[in-house]
């Protein structure tokens, strides 16, 4: 006599308890997206030091924002679970804090710097770090969703589940 298991042969992930496992982290497609808006941010606060000159302060603080920019892009891929939703909500708050710098800039000034609409690169980076803002604001959407279907539906241990 042949023993079967419910909807195991149907294809469907959800008949066969395997809905729950696509939920446990974002698509990648968001990941890849938000670690090369977080490389592009970092690339343009670079190139201003390296090719514009920018010295001071200012250069030192640009740097820093190229560092961190890369290394929120590094944990937005290298990371799963608990890690990826910090590394998201930091990388959003990074993000956003950089267009509002960029803003404060280009508005009342922001460290005694006042940044023109026509400056090299104002523009795009503008475009980026706006971009950029979306793109994380999603990620950490799907991290913090995902993460919660996949709490809630863990505690399912009914006929066809594999938990």
């Amino acid at each position: 006599m042949a023993t079967t298991v419910e909807g195991t042969g149907s294809g469907d992930p959800a008949a066969t308890g395997l809905a729950g496992h696509d939920r446990q982290r974002p698509p990648i497609v968001w990941q890849v997206l938000s670690a090369l808006v977080l490389l592009a941010m970092g690339g343009i606060h670079l190139y201003y030091v390296a090719v514009l000159g920018a010295g001071g302060l200012i250069g030192v603080l640009f740097v820093l924002n190229a560092i961190g920019g890369l290394v929120l892009a590094i944990a937005m891929l290298a990371t799963r679970r608990r890690l990826l939703r910090l590394a998201s909500v930091l990388s959003l708050l990074f993000m956003a804090g950089t267009l509002l710098a960029l803003v404060l800039a280009l508005t009342v000034g922001l460290l005694g710097i006042r940044e023109q609409w026509g400056g090299e690169l104002v523009a795009p980076t503008l475009v980026v770090e706006s971009i950029g803002t979306i793109v994380l604001v999603v990620t950490a959407t799907l991290v913090f969703r995902r993460r919660g279907a996949s709490t809630a539906g863990s505690t399912n241990s009914g006929p066809g589940s594999l938990t």
